[in-house]
């Protein structure tokens, strides 16, 4: 209660520096009206915001986590709060100039003489502030209401020596981080998964993160994402979320259940769940092998065991490893006396939020995590981490697109 008590002040006295901005701003309108109508609808629309942020999370149950009315209230709140914040820097800084000024006039100036510390704010600090502060505005509410479900297909070409002969041309369709207790839409969540489904690969593999925290999540999309099919197979591995870590439960034994109940649904899903085990994927009488493990990843629950999931794969054998969190990769699995070719991981959402644009990338997210989205060699052992195809937290995505992931695998020619 404090800590939104502390929140609800701080906004508080941000609507308050906005409001007198917008004065300034409308101060030579001709019609009061008008000004009150931009003036008091401002502040009737954001405090009306932070007030439904406030309720909403007073209502928060730890039973059951965040559900997508949460995720929509603190996604609004963010919105608002963001853009306050940059309308705030550009007043502020103009204040603090107007300030400056009206010092610098003052130095000098006879007792007899009136001067202000502060002279009038021009108009045009005002109309600065509001250009600017309709940039995140603009894209936060297009996350919201479309770059959620804006379905990116993101393709990889990777080459190898010792791929066996039949497999040269696999593909390979990767979903992670479904999220399924966050969707608002099913409607545009299909698109999505025809999208996936038509991509006609030959295997398709999901890594992890099927629900928010509870198995009933996914039981209303269970229709949908099981349509998605492949002739070599479907294959699955579990996330930190699908362990129900994130909310309070009566009991242990009820904790267990869930979990239980969520494997059965990778079943009726059409899923072959891999907890930490392999299978071999065999075509034209060759064979390669695809591990899973567990959930293991650092500052998160560490239950996968990579030993335990190789048992029987043969030291050459071609394998492809299904692990969620790519800090796996990082700490146990590229430097493996063991060469494991390709890995493929989810996890970090790559924070549904940054900039990928002709070569260049940032996001927040990479302050946390060294391997983020996208491909990784070292010293030819592959690394793929998928940006989501879900959301969570923040109902949006902007720059860092929900993501179907395809690749093909290719027999690298042999040189004379």
């Amino acid at each position: 209660m404090s800590i939104f008590l502390i929140i609800a002040a701080i906004t508080l006295l941000l609507d308050w520096y906005v409001f007198s901005g917008l004065k300034t701003f409308t101060a030579d309108w001709q019609s009061p009206r008008s000004r009150q109508v931009v003036q008091y609808g401002y502040l009737l629309i954001s405090v009306g915001v932070t007030v439904l942020f406030l309720l909403g999370f007073g209502s928060f149950s730890t039973a059951q986590g965040m559900r997508p009315f949460h995720e929509y209230m603190l996604s609004l709140f963010i919105t608002f709060f963001v853009t306050k914040i940059f309308f705030v820097i550009i007043l502020s800084l103009g204040d603090l100039g107007r300030f400056l000024v009206g010092i610098f006039n003052h130095i000098g100036k006879s007792g007899a003489q009136t001067v202000s510390y502060f002279p009038e704010r021009r108009k045009f600090i005002s109309e600065i502030a509001i250009l600017v502060a309709a940039v995140p505005f603009t894209g936060f509410m297009y996350a919201m209401l479309r770059g959620k479900y804006d379905y990116k297909v993101h393709r990889q070409t990777l080459y190898y020596d010792d791929l066996p002969d039949a497999f040269d041309g696999f593909t390979i369709t990767q979903l992670s981080d479904i999220h399924s207790g966050s969707f608002d839409s099913t409607e545009a969540m299909q698109r999505g998964i025809d999208m996936a489904q038509s991509q006609k690969s030959d295997l398709f593999v999901f890594t992890g993160d099927l629900v928010n925290n509870a198995a009933w999540e996914i039981e209303q999309y269970i229709p949908n994402f099981s349509q998605l099919r492949a002739p070599y197979g479907q294959f699955s591995i579990l996330g930190n979320h699908d362990y129900g870590d994130y909310i309070q439960w009566d009991s242990e034994s009820e904790k267990a259940a869930n979990l239980d109940k969520l494997k059965e649904h990778h079943k009726d899903l059409g899923y072959r769940l891999l907890l930490d085990e392999n299978v071999e994927i065999e075509k034209d009488g060759q064979k390669i092998s695809l591990i899973g493990v567990q959930n293991w990843g650092r500052g998160f629950i560490k239950v996968g065991d990579l030993n335990k999931a190789m048992r029987g794969v043969d030291k050459d054998a071609f394998k492809i490893l299904l692990s969620h969190d790519p800090t796996h990769w990082e700490e146990q699995v590229r430097y493996n006396p063991i060469d494991i070719h390709l890995t493929l991981s989810g996890h970090t959402h790559g924070a549904q939020f940054g900039v990928e644009v002709a070569g260049f990338r940032w996001s927040p997210v990479q302050y946390r995590y060294l391997d983020w989205a996208g491909l990784v060699n070292e010293k030819n052992r592959y690394l793929y981490v998928n940006r989501g195809f879900g959301f969570l937290a923040f109902s949006g995505r902007l720059g860092i697109w929900p993501e179907i992931t395809v690749i093909t695998l290719k027999k690298k020619a042999a040189t004379a």
